[in-house]
């Protein structure tokens, strides 16, 4: 049998207990709801959904051919700035006869997809149906639509690619 000095065994035990409570820590802190972690600034989540809606101004503006710019550049196709009324994607009416969507962006990791839906409803303007684009950290944006206009829209599609007979 070996035996140390009670110092050192006493210095063992207490690095134990300290790994240990910091596992217990660790397990407990993966349990705490979103709203108890630490929030990000509001500045930062306000980049975060800019970035969002300039990513759907530059893929418009792909599938369009018109150009887009950020809020104030008087280009066809524009991000609207944090907290206006309206659409995030601002289009002028000649874009919005190649796409016609009203389009709502929402950046977030607590995702509230009725109430998101309601807004961009309230949010559609005339001639256009709703169009929700939401995105989480780490992952690719998500498109939501009403389910009538999606089928609708693959018809249109299947019997563009057919050619009248």
């Amino acid at each position: 049998m070996i035996r140390t000095k009670p110092s050192r065994i006493s210095k063992l035990i207490s690095e134990m207990d300290k790994t240990d409570k910091n596992l217990k820590k660790e397990r407990h802190n993966k349990y705490i709801p979103d709203k108890k972690r630490k929030q990000i600034s509001v500045h930062s989540a306000k980049a975060k959904g800019r970035d969002l809606q300039q990513y759907v101004c530059k893929k418009i503006s792909d599938l369009t051919g018109f150009p887009w710019g950020s809020s104030g550049t008087d280009a066809p196709i524009e991000s609207r700035p944090m907290g206006q009324k309206g659409p995030d994607v601002r289009m002028e009416s000649h874009v919005r006869k190649l796409f016609p969507y009203s389009v709502e962006c929402k950046r977030q990791e607590s995702w509230s997809v009725p109430a998101w839906i309601e807004q961009a409803k309230q949010n559609q303007a005339a001639g256009t149906d709703w169009l929700l684009v939401v995105k989480r950290s780490r992952e690719d944006p998500i498109v939501i639509m009403d389910s009538e206009r999606f089928f609708e829209l693959l018809h249109r599609l299947q019997h563009a690619e057919r050619g009248p007979f």
